[in-house]
């Protein structure tokens, strides 16, 4: 049996349009991302984060400030830390991206390509959304005890990842308080369920012909 992953990220949104023309103006992301018009109402944290991750500095600063020129809200500056270096925005559909890389110097000119897209679902208990994402058929690539769980992407265009809810609001640099809809639906092999969290997973369809 081939390894459950993610196919497919859909971010429900006020105006695709609207939504489509940003992701492709500050991201580049045209094809990763699907977009669906919802009016589902939602508060504060959705409980999830996007993060692109890239090569070096320069490519953050570049993506960065694409999103803050397409109508992107900072929510952290980029910065050095102790991993790396990375910055936080917020897009007009509501959605948290974060950009980042694990190098500490720039190797050449920025560029805007993404390397990995990681979609983070903050959750109240790791180990027992682990436990269920196993039973799903998704394998482990990283675990960090009770803090962190990352899962093997095989072939897919999105990494999943597990943080503790509390803890990916810090990072993301907003508040853990949320209400209403995640706005957010997943695509893959494994669906369709909801997780322990409420994060709704469909059966896979194959990418829209244009």
């Amino acid at each position: 049996m081939a390894m459950a992953s993610i196919e497919s990220v859909t971010l429900d949104v006020a105006d695709p349009t609207a939504a489509n023309h940003f992701y492709t103006a500050a991201f580049g992301l045209d094809t990763q991302i699907r977009l669906r018009a919802s009016e589902a109402p939602t508060t504060g944290f959705r409980g999830f984060t996007l993060a692109l991750t890239v090569s070096q500095p320069a490519t953050v600063n570049s993506l960065i400030d694409a999103a803050l020129d397409a109508g992107a809200t900072p929510l952290k500056p980029a910065a050095k830390s102790l991993w790396g270096y990375g910055g936080v925005v917020q897009a007009p559909d509501g959605t948290i991206w974060k950009v980042a890389t694990s190098a500490k110097k720039d190797t050449g000119p920025a560029t805007r390509r993404v390397d990995e897209i990681v979609l983070l679902l903050g959750v109240a208990d790791v180990a027992a959304s682990k436990r269920f994402y196993v039973d799903q058929g998704l394998a482990v690539a990283k675990s960090f005890g009770r803090m962190y769980v990352e899962f093997a992407a095989g072939s897919s265009p999105v990494k999943l990842a597990l943080y503790r809810r509390r803890a990916l609001a810090k990072d993301a640099g907003v508040s853990p308080d949320g209400t209403g809809s995640h706005r957010l639906l997943i695509g893959g092999d494994a669906g369709p369920f909801n997780d322990p969290d409420g994060f709704a997973w469909e059966a896979a369809s194959p990418a829209p012909t244009p």
